[in-house]
Order: structure tokens, then C-alpha cells, then sequence
């Protein structure tokens, strides 16, 4: 560890018996391997690999400091890591130093007390005689060695007595304890919310979930939301002992969530960082926030086709008949009873906002590990947009997800750093399998109308982000150009060569604009050298003729033909700059709220379309923050069309933000929204009297 905070409240031990070779092995299985010694006591003992007597001194004593006699490495048991700081006298040096100096002395001349050997000025009696002199001067050298560092650590205490009373030196010490108090009282506030929270697990865990053919109704008839401008009113017109009455109490926290009234925005709900996951978190918000996508999976209820799946995998295949529809929505219920926190007492953000980890916002609902033998991305997703979007819980942990996730896209497996947009690609991959397979692999278990429903967010999973680009290869003898059609469901914009720079020359570049990367793609490339085959320069040639093949140069061209309802621009920030590095390019992109995409799609092709269908609206923008690809943390504006606002998700934490706030973020994926698709209905963010102004970034 770079930067151990225990080594600054280090205090040697007044005794220091570890400069005395004598005692260098363990004090309780007089073993002389992997030795260590402790720096606040006197206790000496082996380490984890023999017996674990150190290991178990610390247990006992809580000194956290130890140091290995023979290779001199200092570990901290709070920190659980070898230490290679030092703290503000230098003990740790001073005292590896010392050490040294005692294994590397030369005995053969003149010891460090200033005696000479006799047996190597005169001549040799005895070989016997020598050897017991030399090892007599050895112990006497070593203790003159303690001795010393034990002088000089007494000195140095002096010294430090003498600094607590000066006032340089008691404002130190003031400090010091005011940081250990400070501390003391996190990690006092730590154990207290463990052993609440601890409780209220068990408390939720022996409370039997309700079941009453209300609830079932309720559930069964999901509940309107409420938009943000009619929940202010009815705070208004409600008197205040009404809503005393009215607030959730800690005996309601093992109601179903569907049984809650709506308490916060819709779509303003946070998503807990289960360890290095702000990839995935930022993008299930941005997919939550796309209109077209987000409805066709809330309506994509698959826990009946998940039984039917699972009872035909064990072999107990039945009837869908046979299956009551309210078990499934009990099971839904028990699923989310697990409440962490609940919400007391009900205030009103600065922000504008009532989601995300607030300290006025503490409802959070954590989602148990899937327990069924059959995962499913859709059904994770259908649960979780579900959740985000009533209005119910500012704060999820969607460990359901994750564990999906890691159970079918075995890659992201683990808590390691991942890139943002390898897990969108790989997402949308697996979605779109699973519908395949549900749909057609298992037609006599899936119900017609839930054949029907898959069948419908299939397209729209196809549809949605599916482009077509152009590929024109030009021959430059005779002029003649050959097309290829080619689908896409993103563009990735490679930077200008002037922007592949590091450090200190990006910041002081100026900002690159998003429609220069856009041309930059679409822009004419020669290719190198006579490597083109003309069909029409090779037609005079005969297929079986001996004569070889006539090769020309040529440029090629990429350009849009077909227009996708989402345009999905990934932003190449990460280049091989040497053989396992990969660097950062970390200019500003200045984008537009707006986008007109009709400078980049080929007139032949896009002849027929209205010129308002060339027009895209920004809708969601991911952002990378960091220097590095393997390193970093990921964030994610968002347009919430309930509310009309911009949202930066943050993982748990969220807030209210300006468009303005938006195009100064550094962008990493910008996703932009058809205004009008092809075929003339409104397909915004929203609907069109709910879309902010355009005005440029």
C-alpha cells in the first residue's frame, strides 16, 4: 500500500528489543523463518505461513504494525497490506537502516566499537581461538548497535516532549486527535448502521408478506404516475395533519412496493455501485430513459413464461393453464419486500428532485440474487425498469442484474474495470438472443399472446439502434463506382490527428466539434497503391483467361442510407499509443442539442425522406472521467420526458442539471433521438410540446 494512515500513529516501543538478535524468533515455537517483530510492544512471533503466532498477537492486542526481522517488510493488519510509506520522524527508515547495519557488518578487522580483532594482528595459535573471539566481538558488536539506536530513539522522544509544548507543536497534536476522534466516530456510525441495518433484515425476514385479494387487485392493475407538477399541488392542498396520518411508518415496511404511494419522480431513481459496476449503472439508465425501448419492456412480463421454462428444464412440464396468475404476482411481492431503508419523513430536495441517495431520500429497495435455474436479461430488465419508473424508490441495488449478467456474459465477470461501450454491444447481443430463442425454440410452452409480445420488442430491440451505411468504392481509371449496403448500430468517430496528443497539449487545444468527427467519417479515402479489381476494367477479360487480373487505384466512401430511430455515436477517446498501453485523448467534443444528420447520408438514398426526418434531438450522453482505459468512472446524463429535465446519474447519487451543464461534460457515447421517423410520427424524447428549445452547446 502506497499510503497507510496507521503508519502516522506509530510509536515505536520503548524497550526495542527487536535490535537484539538474540531475541529474533518466535516467543511461543522458538521458530527463526519468517520472523516478525512488533512495533509497538516488545512481542516477537512467526508469521502467517508457519504458525500465525503474529497474526494472533494482533488479535489479541490490536497493534496493527509488524516488521519482518530478515527482509525487513513492515505489513499493517488493519489495512491487510505491506506498507512502503513511512511516517513524519522516519522511524520505519531509521530503524531499516539500523537492521541493515547490523547484518552487513564485517567482523574479520574492526568492529563498530573500535576493537580490533587480536587473532588477525598476530599470528594465528588456533583456528578454534579465532573463531570463538570473532563470535564474541559479534554479540558485543550487535549490542553496541542496539545500543546505540536505542540512545538515539530516546533522543528522539525527548525531542518530541519538547515539541508538545511549544505551540507549532500542540496545534499538531490537536490535530491529530481531532482526526483520531473523527475517526473513532465514523467507525462508531459504521457499526451502529451495520447493526441497524442487520435488524431490520431479520425484522423483514420474519414478517410474513401480506396476502389480500386488495393487494392482489392492486397489483394486477398497475398504478397511474403521478407527474412531478401534480405531486407539488396535492403537497399543497393536503392539510398537515392528513399527512401525518398518511406517511409510511416503520410497520408498513413489509408491504409490497406496489402497495406504496408514489413519493418520487419517475425514472429519478439511483442505482447502488455493487464494486467497479458504474458501467453497467450508466447504462440501464440510459436505456431506462429511452421512450421506445423502455415501454416495450415494461409491457414484457416474462415470469410465466420463466416457469414454464424452468418446470420444462426439470421435466415437469405442464399446462399455462394450470398456473394461477396470482402466484406470480405474490412471488413478485415476496421479491421485493427486502427494504433496506425507509423513508420517515418526507422534504424536498434543493435539486428539484425526490430520488437517488439523498439525505432526504432513503428508500431503497435491494433486489435478491435470481434464485431460478432459468436467467433471464428481459425479465431483469422488465423488473428493474418497473421499479425505476413508479415513482416508489429513490435508491435500488440491483444485485439481480448483475448476477444475470454475470451468469450469461461471462466476460464481465467479477468487479474488474470494464468499458461502458463493450457492454452496451454485448447487452443488446444477449437481449436480442434470448427473444430469438424464447420465441422460436420453445413455441409450445410460450402462450400466443406472449409469442405475440416477444415478437413485438424484438423489432423494436432490431429496429431501434439498426442503421445502414453506404460503402462506394470509386475506380479512378474508368470512374465506375460499386456500392455495398451494410447494416450498423453504432458509428464510432475517430478523432483528427491533431487531437492525438497527451497531457498538458489536449488542455490547451482547442475543442473538437462533433460534426468535424462526422465528416471526418464520411469523408472521401484513398486507397494505397493498385489493390482495387474493377469489375468493368476486368469485363474484356474472359473468367478461365490466363491473363492476370487488372488491379487500379481507388478511393472509397462511407455514407449513411438508412436512418436508425436512436443515432448511437461512440467516440474512440482510447488509442494503442504502445504494445499493452492504451491512452486517453481527452479534448473537449462540443455537440449540439441538435443534430442534422442530412450533410452525411447519400442523397440517392435518402431522396424520398422529409427534411424533418434528417433531424435528431439529444436524448442521453454516457461520460468517461479518468486518464486511463483500465481505470476511471463512469456517469451518465440523462432526459427524463416525465418531468422535462436533464439528470446526471451518478450511481446512487442524482441531481437536476442544465443542458448547458450537459454539453460541457466529456462525452464518451452521445445518444441522439429521431424527431420524426420515416414514417411521420413523432418519435422524440417526449412528446414535442415537452422538448426543451434547441440552442447550441
Amino acid at each position: 500500500m502506497d499510503k497507510c494512515r496507521h503508519v502516522g500513529r506509530l510509536r515505536l516501543a520503548q524497550d526495542h528489543s527487536i535490535l537484539n538478535p538474540q531475541k529474533w524468533h518466535c516467543v511461543d515455537c522458538n521458530t527463526t523463518e519468517s520472523v516478525w517483530a512488533c512495533l509497538s510492544c516488545a512481542h516477537v512471533a512467526c508469521g502467517r505461513y508457519i504458525e500465525e503466532h503474529a497474526l494472533r498477537h494482533f488479535q489479541e492486542s490490536k497493534h496493527p504494525m509488524a516488521l519482518e526481522v530478515n527482509e525487513l517488510y513492515v505489513f499493517c493488519y488493519l489495512c491487510d497490506d505491506y506498507v512502503l510509506n513511512d511516517n513524519a520522524t522516519g522511524d520505519l527508515k531509521l530503524l531499516r537502516s539500523t537492521l541493515s547495519a547490523i547484518k552487513s557488518q564485517n567482523y574479520d578487522c574492526t568492529t563498530r566499537s573500535g576493537r580490533t580483532l587480536r587473532s588477525m594482528v598476530a599470528v594465528e595459535d588456533s583456528y578454534s581461538s579465532h573463531q570463538c573471539a570473532k563470535a564474541l566481538l559479534q554479540t558485543e558488536d550487535l549490542t553496541f548497535t542496539a545500543l546505540w539506536h536505542r540512545r538515539h530513539a530516546l533522543l528522539g522522544k525527548v525531542f518530541r516532549s519538547w515539541l508538545a509544548l511549544t505551540p507549532k507543536g500542540k496545534h499538531k497534536l490537536e490535530e491529530e486527535r481531532l482526526k483520531e476522534e473523527a475517526e473513532r466516530k465514523r467507525d462508531e456510525a459504521k457499526k451502529r448502521r451495520q447493526l441497524q441495518k442487520h435488524k431490520l433484515k431479520e425484522e423483514m425476514e420474519s414478517t410474513p408478506p401480506r396476502k389480500s385479494s386488495r393487494l392482489q387487485q392492486q397489483m394486477q392493475t398497475p398504478p397511474k404516475m403521478v407527474p412531478p407538477t401534480m405531486q407539488k399541488t396535492y403537497q399543497k392542498t393536503v392539510p398537515a395533519t392528513k399527512q401525518k396520518t398518511s406517511q409510511p411508518t416503520s410497520n408498513d415496511v413489509g408491504d409490497s412496493p406496489i402497495k406504496r404511494k408514489p413519493t418520487v419522480t419517475p425514472g429519478v431513481t439511483g442505482l447502488r455501485n455493487l464494486g467497479n459496476t458504474c458501467y453497467m449503472n450508466s447504462i440501464l439508465q440510459i436505456l431506462s430513459h429511452l421512450h421506445v425501448f423502455r415501454e416495450c419492456f415494461l409491457q414484457l412480463d416474462l415470469t410465466q413464461t420463466q416457469d414454464l421454462l424452468a418446470a420444462a428444464a426439470n421435466g415437469k412440464t405442464r399446462s399455462s393453464s394450470q398456473i394461477p396468475p396470482t402466484a406470480d404476482l405474490t412471488r413478485i411481492a415476496k421479491k421485493h419486500t427486502k427494504v433496506e431503508r425507509h423513508l420517515v419523513k418526507r422534504q424536498s430536495s434543493s435539486s428539484g428532485l425526490s430520488g437517488g441517495a439523498s439525505k432526504s431520500r432513503n428508500m431503497e429497495l435491494i433486489q435478491p440474487k435470481p434464485s431460478s435455474t432459468h436467467i433471464s436479461l428481459c425479465h431483469e430488465l422488465h423488473t428493474l425498469f418497473q421499479v425505476m419508473w413508479s415513482g416508489k424508490w429513490a435508491l435500488v441495488s440491483p444485485f439481480a442484474m448483475l448476477h444475470s449478467v454475470w451468469r450469461l456474459i461471462p466476460a464481465f465477470r467479477g468487479y474488474a474495470q470494464q468499458d461502458a461501450q463493450e457492454f452496451l454491444c454485448e447487452l443488446l447481443d444477449k437481449v436480442q438472443q434470448e427473444l430469438e430463442t424464447t420465441g422460436t425454440r420453445y413455441p409450445t410452452l410460450v402462450p400466443c399472446s406472449q409469442r405475440k409480445l416477444i415478437k413485438q420488442v424484438l423489432n423494436v430491440v432490431n429496429n431501434i439502434f439498426h442503421g445502414q451505411l453506404l460503402s462506394q468504392v470509386t475506380c479512378l481509371a474508368c470512374d465506375n463506382k460499386s456500392n455495398t449496403i451494410e447494416p450498423f448500430w453504432d458509428l464510432s468517430l475517430e478523432f483528427p490527428e491533431r487531437y492525438h496528443c497527451n497531457g498538458k497539449e489536449t488542455a490547451s487545444q482547442r475543442p473538437c466539434l462533433l460534426t468535424e468527427m462526422l465528416a471526418k467519417f464520411t469523408e472521401t479515402e484513398a486507397l494505397e497503391g493498385k489493390i482495387y479489381a474493377c469489375d468493368q476494367c476486368n469485363t474484356k477479360r474472359r473468367k478461365f483467361s490466363s491473363k492476370p487480373v487488372v488491379l487500379t487505384e481507388a478511393q472509397k466512401q462511407l455514407m449513411v442510407c438508412g436512418l436508425p430511430q436512436v443515432l448511437r455515436l461512440h467516440l474512440k477517446r482510447f488509442r494503442w499509443s504502445g504494445r499493452n498501453h492504451r491512452e486517453k485523448i481527452g479534448v473537449h467534443v462540443r455537440f449540439d442539442q441538435m443534430l442534422n444528420m442530412e450533410p452525411y447520408c447519400c442523397r440517392e438514398s435518402t431522396a424520398s425522406l422529409k427534411p424533418e426526418s434528417f433531424i435528431y434531438d439529444l436524448s442521453a450522453v454516457v461520460m468517461h472521467h479518468g486518464k486511463g482505459f483500465g481505470s476511471g468512472h463512469y456517469t451518465a446524463f440523462c432526459y427524463n420526458p416525465e418531468g422535462g429535465f436533464w439528470v446526471h446519474c451518478n450511481d446512487s447519487k442524482l441531481h437536476a442539471c442544465t443542458v448547458e451543464e450537459v454539453c460541457k461534460a466529456q462525452a464518451y457515447i452521445i445518444f441522439y433521438t429521431q424527431r420524426v421517423t420515416q414514417e411521420n410520427r413523432p418519435l422524440g424524447r417526449g412528446s414535442p410540446s415537452t422538448s426543451p428549445p434547441s440552442t447550441p452547446c
